[in-house]
């Protein structure tokens, strides 16, 4: 387990407690930390916060690092297990959300765990994570947003730490999805020795691939003549009811999940709608044409050549309402709401603004536009090398219901890091893929597989680092409304997956094994 840079030496010059000799001189209470002087940084308060719930007291830490980063770190005031956890944020993030709940690019877990915490807004601040207006012609906050917000957090956290333990904390964590599960990897590529351990979860590597060519495919090929969605929420439970019926039992066992969306070959006859009407719902000819781009083609230019590694997992239906098609209630649709955001105010080297839409970006020539601004987004270099040689270990996982971040994007970036660093087995000392079925984005609902509360990867991690025995498996539990357990099921390291058995029942995850297809 590697030894965390002092984080002294990581802030250089100006750390010292105003009236005291140093940060090994220790505070002596919460309140001093107020006083602390760290370069670029200016910590607003340090305020006592007594136990409540399943949190135990802390001190509470808050303060920015110039321009516009803030920050909340979170020291428990007793019983502090030495080491030190930080949340990565999702979205185009914009608020410190420090009681973020369920483990999802949360800092509270490891404070229960008795872990030093901290997250942050990743340098400025929206109205939500869908809001990029802060990125209007500022590259100052763009570059924080990118990677520097995660990094110099990162060394406040463990200059504050150590100088109120008077020691720096090892190990050290950090946990993000998304966004988060980009800021994962770039730290991985940019900052291999900054964390011990990293849990990376439903990353958005290639950001600009993403979220602008890609969901912009996906915008054009459900849009009408007229600018209406083509796809709409009515026909959605048809499409579900079909891909899952000829899906499901593609893995041997009929459990309502899709063990690999890849595996999937549908046939929409029956769906079709008939030349001469008919009753009921049932798909028309553009929305056929709508699927097949989701689907199997993709983000494509007019020669035919796929820009971006990934389509609409087969599977992901139940979770379209909250990312695709909207619930015909007036909520949801976050997808199209991504995308405009960012190709107005993030994607380009000069800002269109607002007025710019999907509709206008050209799959032929825009993609070549994206080059600056994905030299500082993206996190999709396969050399790893570097955090494998410092020590780091990390968990990947993706669930394979992901409608806004394809799994595929993960699955093709994994092959690339095996191509790179010399083979699957050499990997696997250190990266550990986990693909999941039946998961939303993040786990962020729960439809027929689990949701982000069904899996515990603090603990996997901890356990690899104690042991330095990498995870075969991780034991998930899917939670019925009313809490109780419904069903167990190991996921496996990539590229094997659960298999059952074929005897005895299938809720009990002692009852599968896993084995590469």
């Amino acid at each position: 387990m590697r030894v965390m840079q002092s984080a002294a030496l990581a802030l250089a010059a100006g750390l010292a407690a105003a009236g005291s000799a140093g940060p090994a001189a220790a505070q002596d209470s919460c309140a001093g930390l107020a006083d602390l002087r760290l370069t670029d940084v200016n910590v607003l308060s340090a305020t006592e916060i007594p136990a409540s719930d399943d949190l135990p007291a802390y001190c509470s830490v808050v303060g920015y690092v110039r321009p516009a980063i803030n920050f909340e770190i979170r020291l428990p005031t007793d019983g502090w297990n030495g080491g030190f956890y930080m949340a990565g944020c999702g979205g185009f993030c914009g608020s410190v959300l420090a009681d973020a709940p369920n483990f999802i690019n949360a800092m509270n877990p490891g404070l229960v765990r008795g872990y030093a915490v901290a997250t942050m807004d990743s340098g400025h601040w929206g109205t939500g994570s869908t809001d990029a207006r802060w990125a209007l012609d500022n590259r100052v906050a763009e570059v924080d947003w990118a990677d520097r917000a995660v990094r110099v957090t990162a060394h406040t956290a463990e200059a504050v730490i150590e100088a109120y333990y008077g020691n720096p904390p090892e190990p050290s964590i950090f946990q993000g999805c998304s966004t988060g599960g980009r800021m994962a990897n770039m730290l991985a590529v940019r900052d291999p020795e900054l964390f011990d351990g990293i849990i990376n979860g439903a990353p958005a590597l290639d950001y600009t691939g993403l979220v602008a060519t890609y969901i912009a495919a996906l915008v054009q090929q459900n849009t009408d003549g007229d600018g209406n969605p083509i796809v709409t929420p009515d026909v959605v439970p048809l499409i579900q009811e079909t891909v899952y019926g000829q899906c499901d039992g593609a893995d041997g066992l009929e459990d309502g999940l899709i063990s690999d969306p890849r595996r999937c070959d549908i046939d929409w006859s029956a769906a079709q709608c008939p030349a001469e009407g008919g009753e009921g719902p049932c798909l028309s000819e553009a929305q056929l044409a709508t699927l097949e781009g989701w689907y199997e083609t993709g983000a494509v230019n007019s020669a035919g050549e796929r820009l971006y590694p990934a389509t609409i997992p087969y599977g992901s239906e139940p979770f379209w309402w909250l990312w695709l098609t909207g619930n015909g209630a007036g909520a949801g649709r976050l997808v199209p709401v991504f995308n405009e955001q960012f190709l107005q105010f993030m994607a380009f080297p000069q800002d269109p603004g607002e007025g710019y839409t999907a509709m206008d970006f050209d799959l032929d020539t825009d993609p070549a536009r994206l080059a600056l601004m994905a030299s500082l987004y993206n996190s999709d270099d396969p050399d790893l090398s570097a955090f494998r040689d410092a020590g780091g270990v990390m968990i990947t996982w993706h669930g394979w219901a992901d409608a806004i971040v394809p799994t595929g994007k993960t699955v093709d970036y994994y092959e690339q890091v095996i191509a790179t660093m010399g083979g699957l087995d050499q990997v696997q000392t250190f990266n550990r893929l986990f693909l999941i079925p039946g998961v939303d984005h993040c786990g962020i609902l729960q439809g027929p597989g689990i949701d982000q509360n069904g899996i515990d990867l603090l603990t996997a991690m901890e356990n690899w680092l104690d042991s330095g025995t990498p995870p075969d498996d991780l034991m998930t539990t899917r939670y019925g409304a009313d809490g109780a357990a419904e069903w167990t099921r190991p996921v496996c390291a990539y590229p094997a997956e659960a298999r059952w058995i074929g005897q005895g029942d299938w809720h009990d995850g002692g009852n599968f094994t896993c084995v590469i297809p």
